[in-house]
């Protein structure tokens, strides 16, 4: 595929289920998680700072995610996210309907 100068832009809910699946894998602080993003993805996801850290405090806030501080690999402070067994609940629950909505777009983009 071409490369475009297109930001991308991701469905509205989509970068909390992305959280919670990065973080799935291991604790992580804030820009790991965004260095996480941009890799998997081929360098198409680039969150900022402006989106991630709200979304970061959303998570805290519903208890889907726990913070601790710590040191990062450079030995500069961090905040370190850790899942919560309810953040592990959700991201079942979230991937579902994503899932389903992802179907129910290409059904309709096969079809229309």
């Amino acid at each position: 595929m071409g490369e475009t100068n297109r930001s991308q832009e991701l469905l509205p809910g989509t970068l909390d289920l992305l959280i919670l699946k990065v973080l799935a894998r291991a604790p992580m602080h804030g820009y790991g998680i965004a260095q996480r993003l941009k890799e998997n993805s081929d360098e198409v996801l680039q969150v900022g700072e402006s989106s991630l850290y709200p979304a970061l405090q959303r998570l805290l806030l519903n208890g889907w995610v726990n913070a601790e501080w710590g040191a990062s690999e450079n030995n500069r402070r961090a905040r370190y996210y850790t899942l919560t067994a309810a953040g592990r609940k959700q991201l079942t629950s979230e991937r579902e309907d994503f899932d389903r909505m992802i179907a129910a777009i290409q059904k309709v983009l096969q079809t229309a």
